[in-house]
């Protein structure tokens, strides 16, 4: 779920590198996991997070909840205002925020502190992203540019199937903090990288945030980004509480971060698929097979969390599915914008970004609520707002500016 979106200035501006190959990409990539690593590793050990800073398990996932709502928010603020920094400058800068956000939370003595530092990160990872995409495009020759991005994207797809199950595994043996202490780690040497191997690229134009808002008005854009934020409550319900969920249908301990590992999998071939489906059957199609699959997953982890039926390899096999039906969305989703307003494609790509954040954070607000409620009924929640999310998509595909 990328939200790098690109200028045709910054893709062309190429005052001082020396167009190439692939290889410097690379060192972006490592960013993004780290990005991607930071944004959801914390679910893995949320029930600990929680006994060490004396909170519930619901307001400790207040921490996920924050750091999406912040990027969301941060994202179209941040661009605007560093438009002008020299790139390889704000990567360095933004990796080194995070690593510092990171220390904080690993340090933190209490759920506000740690909030505090969830911002921080967010504000950070909200810099670095589009940032890291933009340069990608500048370091190689045209005709690869479109695998330079997938490969800056490849980190953020390879954090969810690698890294949030290995910070889980991690947190198991050493602690939570541990954990994110790892990850301030990767940023510092990513940073260390990132200064020594990017060239100097000057920054663009900046978009003032009023044009980046006026495509919200567009009849196209307004009936399909809420569809996002929709999907998206629907996809993260759950996953913040993915230990006690994956608790009340009889995995626990190791078997939790195999399950993260399914889902992590799951998101990658959903991912990668649905771009190419999207192609070939059209993005509505692919988002009522995707949303169609949400709900089945959930329904089913709902009846094996209500009939006490222990069966690990339907687990697995409704994880991985709910792991493809989640990250499925974000390609046919900014298909349908960019058809809708093809003039505003790099905002638009920006804005489905930050609504994909919100629906995070509005879906870990509504688990943490129904955490008291058990396992089952976060998975039911999470199924009617799936549903909910098919239904709309229903209605406004009739919409003429939406891609079919």
């Amino acid at each position: 779920m990328s939200d790098i979106s690109i200028t045709a200035g910054q893709a062309d501006d190429r005052a001082d590198a020396v167009p190439a190959g692939l290889g410097r990409t690379a060192v972006l990539a490592l960013g993004t996991f780290a990005v991607g690593t930071d944004a959801f590793v914390l679910a893995g050990f949320l029930p600990d997070v929680a006994a060490s800073l004396h909170v519930s398990t619901g307001g400790a996932g207040q921490a996920v909840t924050v750091f999406a709502a912040a990027y969301a928010l941060a994202s179209p603020l941040v661009a605007t205002m560093t438009a002008r920094v020299p790139r390889r400058a704000l990567l360095v800068a933004a990796l080194v925020l995070l690593a510092v956000a990171n220390a904080g939370s690993a340090l933190a003595p209490n759920l506000p502190f740690l909030l505090v530092t969830r911002v921080l990160a967010a504000v950070a990872a909200a810099a670095y992203t589009p940032t890291a995409g933009a340069v990608s495009v500048a370091l190689v020759r045209p005709e690869l540019r479109a695998r330079a991005l997938a490969v800056v994207v490849g980190g953020l797809t390879v954090a969810t199937a690698l890294g949030v199950p290995l910070g889980d595994a991690i947190g198991a043996v050493m602690g939570w903090r541990a954990a994110l202490w790892l990850v301030a780690a990767l940023c510092l040497v990513t940073a260390v990288a990132a200064g020594a191997l990017m060239p100097s690229l000057p920054g663009g134009m900046p978009v003032p945030l009023r044009a980046r808002l006026a495509a919200l008005r567009h009849p196209g854009v307004a009936a399909v980004l809420p569809l996002t934020a929709l999907g998206m409550t629907a996809a993260y319900t759950v996953y913040a509480y993915a230990v006690p969920a994956f608790a009340g249908v009889g995995v626990s301990g190791s078997g939790t971060t195999w399950m993260l590992g399914f889902y992590g999998l799951g998101a990658v071939a959903g991912n990668l698929a649905s771009g190419i489906a999207a192609d070939h059957l059209g993005p509505v199609r692919v988002l009522a097979v995707g949303y169609t699959l949400m709900a089945a997953s959930m329904t089913g982890f709902a009846l094996l969390a209500a009939t006490g039926l222990r069966a690990p390899v339907a687990v697995g096999v409704a994880s991985a599915v709910w792991g493809a039906a989640s990250w499925c969305q974000t390609p046919p989703q900014q298909h349908r914008l960019i058809e809708a307003a093809p003039a505003q494609a790099p905002l638009l790509v920006a804005l489905n970004s930050s609504a994909i954040y919100l629906g995070i954070g509005a879906g870990t607000v509504i688990g943490g609520l129904a955490v008291p409620a058990g396992a089952g009924t976060m998975f039911t929640i999470a199924a009617v707002l799936a549903l909910t999310a098919l239904a709309w998509l229903a209605t406004t595909s009739r919409t003429p500016t939406s891609a079919r």
